[in-house]
């Protein structure tokens, strides 16, 4: 079957079957996307296949239907609140930029090696980075699963939260809330996609590591941005504050693997 996968004109074979998964999320009775919604994943789906095939592909659709589900965990509690997601949790282009937008660019910047568009002096400069990209790219669905996951339980099921710039008691659904029970679920979650991208060979065994440790930082930044700067300024929508959660996850991880080149490069052989 892979075979098979792998001697079909990537972009083809992606056009084709995003019409057809997408097709059917647009006849399925619970609506995961709105109409518009639908259009920009078929773009970023076909984005990821014809860049980092099925493997790549994998990772976001993972991210998507976990995502998708996460959101709609304790919904009747969340709507009676008035913090549930809006549109019951379809995701509109905004969610769909807003979650993968990072890791559309770090996707197109592996395909650009790949194209020759862009030449390093030799291919193993070639090889390293291109790996700093696929460890960002995973990262970035790591990060934002954890936050998706973190902030959705913690609204259904966070026995006590607290506000993450003072620790004091605030009510669920509040931005820049943390609870125990979901920050649990947010680790768990960003291990899952660090292990799924594993997996499938786009990030080696230390990557997972780099991936939940950049998750978890950048999903408690963002919670101390919805606490301190997203109420002050506009412009700073949900979407926006996601897109510099995964930039924050992607190139967290991305140092903390280059530290850890130098590290091992300190000591001779």
């Amino acid at each position: 079957m892979l075979s098979f996968i792998d001697s079909v004109n990537p972009w083809l074979l992606a056009i084709v079957l995003n019409t057809i998964l997408l097709g059917l999320v647009w006849v399925a009775p619970k609506k995961l996307l709105t109409p518009a919604g639908v259009f920009h994943a078929w773009l970023l789906g076909v984005l990821i296949w014809g860049t980092l095939g099925w493997e790549g592909y994998l990772v976001v659709g993972c991210y998507f239907l976990v995502g998708s589900g996460v959101t709609r965990i304790g919904m009747a509690q969340k709507e009676a609140a008035g913090i549930a997601e809006k549109r019951s949790g379809a995701r509109g282009p905004e969610n769909v930029w807003g979650s993968a937008l990072t890791a559309a660019v770090c996707a197109l910047g592996v395909g650009m090696f790949d194209w020759g568009l862009i030449l390093p002096s030799t291919q193993s400069i070639a090889d390293s980075l291109q790996s700093l990209l696929l460890l960002g790219y995973v990262a970035s669905f790591s990060t934002k699963l954890s936050d998706t996951t973190a902030s959705e339980v913690g609204k259904a099921y966070g026995r006590r939260t607290f506000l993450i710039t003072t620790l004091k008691p605030v009510s669920r659904g509040t931005e820049g809330a943390v609870s125990l029970e979901g920050t649990i679920a947010g680790v768990v979650a960003s291990i899952a996609i660090a292990c799924l991208g594993w997996a499938v060979g786009l990030i080696d065994l230390l990557g997972i590591v780099w991936c939940i440790l950049a998750a978890f930082i950048a999903t408690n930044l963002e919670s101390v941005i919805g606490a301190t700067l997203q109420s002050e300024y506009d412009w700073l929508t949900n979407e926006i504050v996601n897109i510099f959660n995964t930039l924050i996850g992607a190139i967290t991880s991305i140092i903390f693997a280059l530290l850890w080149t130098i590290f091992l490069a300190s000591f001779p052989s």
